[in-house]
């Protein structure tokens, strides 16, 4: 292959000590079933998912941004092996932590990561083949700019695709999530037991962000809040928390790439007797709520029984989503549980 479309290269052995996770034969079987020669992938979601590494730092937000001239693709054959398509700040990062054992560099701000991605699938002898990009990730700037460099090239969507290959975790996956899930609470445990009237909410947020990353998550966001702060998801302010305060929390710490999440209700003191019966109410459906969760059921049903639960108690429950699926790099993903879905849960 001509050394300007595609430079490899191999690690001489010294691969990381990491398995692929991702679900490939259920990926084989989308792009068979969708007749893909390729996928040329963009957002961060997948990218991760099968790059099988984290972009840390400055270098996460030039996978997040659309228009960055420092983007990465991800270039996924249904024969042959992938390659990604990545500047040369992300290079040893990729070297050091990514499954995937072709790289092309390009050079950003000097020449364009989709003119670079044109000729690598000219190279692999892709320039006529039927190739599935995001919609939901690529810009329409960027699709035209590789329409146009490969007139002939099929371009399709493969945004919905990649969801539903993603729907199915392997049992790497699952082991990871948890691995995520545990490591927050154990988090959380730590810093609400430190928690004092007269802390700020940044205080305490920055407490817990230090704890993930002492914990050995790559990053982590999320929000904390008094019950005294009427503004929720607003950030952290310098309200300091009170005797008798919920801590409300929402967290998501990131373990190579996959998320840890979850919010654990806390309150400073003793709980009064209404603040005790609603934790038991939130605490029952949730229970009842995971029991429905099996194959066959539906988003919709899962989402009107919450609902319907509430409502005997006679609470109007107004949220637009009890769940979502969780996965790479994102960790809101599809299937979300919500009203009159009517996708399934499955198992392989």
């Amino acid at each position: 292959m001509p050394q300007s479309a595609l430079s490899e290269v191999r690690r001489d052995g010294m691969l990381p000590d990491r398995k692929v996770i991702a679900n490939i034969p259920r990926l084989n079987q989308y792009m068979d079933a969708n007749g893909l020669e390729a996928i040329a992938i963009r957002s961060g979601v997948n990218f991760t998912y099968l790059a099988g590494m984290a972009l840390p730092g400055t270098l996460a937000r030039h996978l997040d941004l659309a228009n960055t001239v420092r983007g990465f693709m991800l270039l996924w054959p249904r024969k042959g092996e992938p390659v990604i398509v990545l500047d040369s700040f992300a290079e040893k990062v990729a070297l050091r932590d990514s499954w995937v054992q072709r790289i092309a560099v390009y050079h950003a701000y000097v020449e364009s990561l989709y003119t670079r991605v044109a000729n690598i699938l000219e190279d692999l002898g892709l320039r006529t083949a039927r190739i599935g990009f995001e919609k939901d990730g690529l810009s329409a700037a960027h699709w035209e700019e590789i329409q146009s460099a490969l007139p002939h090239l099929q371009m399709v969507d493969c945004s919905r695709m990649m969801d539903e290959v993603r729907w199915i975790k392997t049992q790497g996956e699952i082991d990871l999530q948890k691995k995520a899930a545990d490591l927050l609470d154990d988090t959380l445990l730590e810093v609400f037991s430190t928690i004092r009237a007269g802390d700020t909410e940044r205080q305490v947020h920055a407490r817990i962000v230090e704890s993930c990353l002492r914990h050995g998550f790559g990053w982590a966001h999320g929000i904390l809040n008094s019950s005294s702060n009427h503004v929720m998801y607003g950030g952290e302010s310098d309200l300091p928390f009170r005797q008798g305060d919920f801590v409300r929390n929402d967290y998501v710490a990131y373990l190579n790439g996959y998320a840890g999440h979850q919010s654990r209700l806390a309150i400073l003191g003793e709980p009064n007797d209404e603040q005790q019966k609603g934790y038991n109410l939130t605490l029952e459906v949730h229970r009842k709520t995971i029991e429905r969760c099996r194959a066959g059921v539906t988003a919709g049903e899962i989402y009107a029984f919450v609902v319907d639960a509430f409502k005997e108690e006679g609470i109007d429950y107004t949220a637009s989503l009890v769940g979502h699926g969780m996965g790479p790099w994102f960790h809101q993903q599809e299937p979300v549980l919500r009203k009159k879905v009517t996708s399934c849960w499955k198992t392989e």
